[in-house]
């Protein structure tokens, strides 16, 4: 398959990925190229972790970090040592080729890392993920969303929505990559409590799941070697829901299963002009002078 100008060995097209929906790998593959323009200004230049399903969504998979040899010339790698002494080569995926090499490995998700290359223990956000439990219902998780708006705001904060593309919400606030993941988990354990402060009757940063009373502000995914799915990402589900950049405005009306694999293509045609600027601010981790347009591309 000849992806950018670049040769990318592919296999097993006419599996069936996603039963529920009639895609196939091949489907998938040709997602993430069709789509390679807006997931690579949240992907580039990211260790990204590999999460295998080679039979879909309704087989196993397992997870790989360190990167399948052989594998492509042209592929970029990040070697990265961990504090226990282990050590693995990450792929970093910068173009479109990339993308569809790791679509072909069975990888429905993008999980990507929350710092870029070659500042892999500086993040370049911070991120909050609303994560809700069995019984939290979605509406509790929109009105959170917004609390945590207003919070932003109060702070002076940038910050920008986007569906997980399974249960929960994600908000994200570009940073300065300068600072270290404890200290950015501090900020982001800080800012996580004055959310649940605004909607103390349906939030928490209670760590237990047993008895949990409410939505998981989770703050804790500001961590070396943490990832999140990345935006634009597939997610293995059976109606390949994908994560979704959101405007503010749509947060109240946002429902979890809005946009998938099918229907993202149109989602970006339609919303892609508003973004540029938001965009640029996600891909360099600088704080804007005068507040962009939501990061939908």
């Amino acid at each position: 398959m000849l992806v950018a100008g670049r040769e990318v060995k592919v296999t097993n097209l006419d599996k069936v990925f996603f039963p529920k929906m009639g895609l196939t790998k091949g489907d998938l593959i040709q997602y993430y190229v069709d789509v390679a323009d807006a997931v690579l200004h949240h992907v580039s230049r990211r260790p990204m972790q590999m999460k295998r399903h080679p039979n879909g969504v309704e087989g196993d998979f397992f997870y790989q970090k360190r990167v399948p040899m052989p594998h492509p010339e042209w592929l970029e790698t990040v070697h990265i040592n961990y504090p226990s002494g282990n050590e693995a080569d990450f792929p970093v995926v910068t173009d479109p080729a990339g993308l569809a090499w790791i679509a072909n490995l069975g990888c429905i998700e993008l999980h990507t890392w929350h710092s870029r290359v070659p500042e892999v223990n500086k993040p370049d956000y911070l991120l909050i993920d609303l994560d809700p439990s069995e019984g939290n219902p979605w509406a509790h998780v929109r009105e959170i969303a917004m609390a945590g708006k207003r919070v932003m705001d109060d702070l002076g904060l940038p910050c920008y929505p986007k569906t997980s593309g399974v249960t929960g919400l994600h908000i994200l606030i570009p940073i300065v990559p300068e600072l270290e993941f404890p200290l950015v988990r501090e900020i982001a354990r800080a800012i996580a409590k004055a959310i649940v402060a605004l909607v103390p009757e349906i939030a928490t940063t209670q760590w237990k799941v047993a008895g949990r009373p409410g939505v998981f502000v989770d703050y804790g995914q500001n961590a070396f070697d943490r990832t999140i799915a990345s935006a634009y990402s597939i997610r293995p589900v059976p109606d390949a829901r994908a994560s979704a950049p959101l405007r503010w405005d749509e947060v109240p009306a946002v429902e979890p299963g809005d946009f998938t694999m099918v229907t993202m293509r149109d989602r970006i045609a339609a919303v892609g002009p508003a973004a540029r600027l938001a965009r640029g601010v996600l891909r360099q981790g600088r704080r804007p002078a005068a507040r962009p347009e939501p990061p939908l591309t």
